[in-house]
């Protein structure tokens, strides 16, 4: 009893991060990786003078609940604001898609794979980024802040936003033999 609950505290606190799930589990597998990682590599299609049309990717903070293994309802939040050069990508077209991998968790490190290597799985998101309405506002809040508490004193001026990740494709890649596809039907019926 005593070592569970001392297991749950340090999943809570961001200790270890359990096992992950089996290969032949691709919908698990998507909804533990997102669970587990702070950020993610998101990429749009760039209305940047002497960019315009082409890819361009870049790091987000994100998350799907607070840590821990209760947390995760499996959307990916953003903190946004029109200042970045990406969410001005996005208010042109806001279709992008969003890669979160393993190799930013202490697993793939223990068991020395590199972070192209299938085994350290990574998701790769498609669909297209939109700020929440009022009502998921708190619960975008509670899941940014709770991971990444140095949001709440951002500068105030540069009209921060809560959106998310409207997710219509989902691939993951976390064994040998190619990607596996995963509906978000699939996605979100399971727990990680």
């Amino acid at each position: 009893m005593a070592a569970t609950l001392l297991l749950l505290l340090l999943l809570a606190v961001g200790g270890a991060i359990p096992p992950p799930p089996p290969p032949e589990e691709a919908a698990r597998m998507a909804r533990f990786v997102l669970h587990n990682c702070d950020w993610g590599a998101l990429a749009t299609l760039s209305a940047q003078e002497g960019l315009r049309g082409r890819p361009f990717a870049n790091i987000f903070s994100l998350s799907d609940g607070p840590p821990g293994p209760f947390g995760g309802s499996g959307v990916p939040y953003l903190y946004l604001t029109d200042m970045e050069i990406s969410v001005q990508d996005l208010e042109i077209n806001s279709n992008a898609s969003l890669t979160v991998s393993l190799a930013q968790t202490p697993y793939c490190k223990k068991h020395k794979y590199d972070p192209q290597n299938p085994l350290c799985a990574h998701i790769i998101f498609s669909g297209s980024i939109v700020k929440v309405n009022d009502s998921e506002a708190d619960i975008a809040k509670k899941a940014l802040f709770s991971r990444h508490p140095e949001m709440e004193s951002w500068p105030k001026d540069h009209n921060w936003f809560f959106a998310k990740f409207n997710i219509t494709n989902i691939w993951v890649l976390d064994y040998f033999g190619g990607l596996k596809i995963v509906t978000p039907e699939e996605y979100y019926s399971v727990k990680p």
